[in-house]
Formats: C-alpha cells, sequence, structure tokens
C-alpha cells in the first residue's frame, strides 16, 4: 500500500517523526505538501470528502483510513513495518517513549516561544513589552501578587513606591 503523508512542508516538526519511520520501514510513501504544495492538506483539514477529518497536520492517509497526530501514526505504523517488537508490553512502551518525545518537543517549543506560538525567540522582547502594556500589573517588574514589596493596589496606582524610589520597587516608570 502506499501512504500519503501530509504535513507542512517547510516545518519539520513532528511530521518529520512520521516521516522517519516511513523511512526507516522502507514504506511506499508520498510525501504530499512536497510535492504539492500547502493547499494539498487544506481539503482533509477542512473535512471535504472525510466524514473524520484530522485536526491537523501531520496525518497519514492509508487507503481510506486517515490518522492524525504523530503518536497515534506511528502506534499504527511501527508494528505493520517491524519498528516495535510483536510482545504488548514492549509496543506500549515504545509509544510511551513517543509521547515523553511529544511532551519534550512541546517544552522545548514552549521554552523557544515563551510568550506565544507566533513570536521567535528573537521577538521575545517586543512581546514582552506587548504583554506588559495588557497586564493589569504593567510598569511594575515586581508584580508578584504576593510582594508586600509592590502589592497589587500600588500597581494599579502606576505604583507610588517607585515615584517616591523607594528600594522596595524596582518599577520601570
Amino acid at each position: 500500500m502506499r501512504y500519503e503523508l501530509y504535513y507542512w512542508p517547510s516545518i519539520q516538526g513532528r511530521g518529520e517523526f512520521v516521516r522517519l519511520a516511513l523511512e526507516e520501514g522502507d514504506a511506499d510513501y508520498v510525501d504530499v505538501a512536497r510535492q504539492r504544495g500547502s493547499a494539498a492538506l487544506m481539503p482533509m483539514l477542512e473535512g471535504r470528502g472525510i466524514s473524520r477529518a484530522p485536526f491537523a497536520a501531520p496525518y497519514l492517509k492509508a487507503g481510506k483510513l486517515v490518522i492524525g497526530q504523530t503518536a497515534n501514526i506511528l502506534a499504527w505504523l511501527a508494528p505493520r513495518h517491524g519498528l516495535v517488537p510483536k510482545a504488548e508490553a514492549a509496543r506500549i512502551w515504545a509509544h510511551q517513549i513517543q509521547l515523553t518525545v511529544s511532551d519534550w518537543l512541546v517544552e522545548t517549543h514552549d521554552t523557544h516561544h515563551p510568550i506565544g506560538g507566533a513570536f521567535y525567540y528573537e521577538d521575545r522582547s517586543q512581546s514582552r513589552r506587548a504583554a506588559q502594556r495588557t497586564s493589569p500589573a504593567r510598569g511594575c517588574r515586581n508584580s508578584s501578587a504576593t510582594s508586600s514589596a509592590c502589592s497589587p493596589a500600588r500597581r494599579a496606582d502606576g505604583c507610588s513606591a517607585a515615584r517616591r524610589r523607594t528600594p522596595t520597587c524596582r518599577c520601570s516608570r
């Protein structure tokens, strides 16, 4: 059977794990988006002509079956291509490792994009300033609600302690 792999052509991300498993298992597959572009992903993502649409890329089409989510795809592919042992306990353990890798990937991503997924590391100062402008504690670097150095009332007031230049507040004002 020839598989169809769908994931964003310019972002390796989670789809790369599936592609590597297909390569390791010597599976016959086509990388749809790399051949036809990102627009090729949209019909299935929008649910056109499919009763169980995937939530997001990556997803794999195997005949009439469409499988979404990296760990789910790998759990389905691995036993069919000899990538996991036959014993159930070993397969579950391999799946557990995949889920751990997925968690680690999210943690790494969130470290690189600390304010939001749309911001790159280099944009963090600008995005942090934007967050401070909309924060109730804006202008106060000592914004902990438990801090006695700068109470919520002081922060709402623009931190009068900062205007008095007391050592207990390090506001930017």
